[in-house]
């Protein structure tokens, strides 16, 4: 299969690419950096690439999340989006996986699975970040084939949770450390997935049925749980245990994904954190 890869460059584009040449596809990657330099939010632009790639599938890997910026992140999300399932129609493309989060469900008890919809706040920010969500899922629905991965908090090479990274820098009392994230040790249950684990799902979810799927760790956690040990892992201090936490962080359950044979090669952050380096 010749498969296009929005992002190539990301975190986990950079996991992707090797494991579907592996597979046996063969990969065009795009990103605004790199050989083939494009941006998303050129409606053009991104027409021309995809019609000059003429993939079989398009693989959306893309954020904007270098600066810690939500704003600039949902503009990739719903603008970013449009355009790339508008060139992937006009290309004759029926088949995309796309790149989704697992902590965009409404509030409730338990980790969630596909079936809870998304969260109907309308409290600012989280129902921005929710609205982008939804118009992303919504835009990559309008293809005849489309998978949605919503992976959990991604951490490995390449992301903010990784050694040296933004998150550390938090931990150790830096003010300007930026990440869209918390370093509360509180009630807050979060989902994991090493980048590595988050881009076999995408391998997979090529010739997975159509819908949504939850791509996270085994292991669900509040934040007084996994914050020490990421903590420990990067060398910095743990934050004091505290209390509460937002009624819709409560993790997601990854039943579906593991049914169809995805399975994380990380299945905790336990000992993930500390595997970071060998993705």
């Amino acid at each position: 299969m010749r498969v296009l890869v929005a992002g190539a460059t990301g975190a986990v584009g950079r996991q992707l690419v090797p494991l579907l040449e592996e597979a046996g596809h063969e990969v065009v990657g795009i990103s605004r950096r790199g050989p083939r330099p494009v941006d998303v939010l050129d409606a053009g632009a991104v027409h021309r690439a995809v019609a000059e790639a003429a993939p079989d599938a398009v693989v959306h890997q893309l954020t904007d999340l270098g600066s810690a910026d939500g704003a600039a992140n949902n503009r990739i999300r719903v603008d970013g989006t449009r355009n790339l399932v508008d060139a992937a129609r006009a290309a004759g493309v029926r088949r995309i996986v796309a790149q989704s989060i697992s902590w965009a469900y409404a509030p409730g008890g338990g980790p969630a699975d596909e079936s809870v919809p998304l969260d109907p706040t309308e409290e600012a920010p989280r129902s921005r970040i929710v609205a982008g969500v939804r118009a992303l899922e919504s835009v990559v629905a309008e293809l005849p084939e489309a998978v949605v991965l919503r992976y959990g908090i991604l951490y490995g090479p390449g992301t903010w949770y990784a050694p040296g990274g933004a998150v550390a820098a938090a931990l150790a009392g830096d003010p300007a450390a930026r990440f869209l994230g918390s370093t509360a040790a509180d009630d807050a249950v979060s989902s994991f997935v090493h980048v590595a684990d988050a881009a076999e799902a995408a391998v997979r979810a090529l010739s997975w049925p159509s819908g949504a799927y939850n791509v996270v760790d085994d292991e669900p956690a509040p934040g007084h749980a996994w914050l020490p040990v990421l903590a420990e892992a990067l060398g910095a201090p743990a934050p004091a245990r505290g209390a509460g936490g937002a009624p819709w962080a409560r993790g997601a359950a990854n039943a579906r994904a593991r049914a169809l044979g995805w399975a994380p090669a990380r299945p905790s952050w336990r000992t993930g954190f500390a595997d970071q380096g060998r993705g």
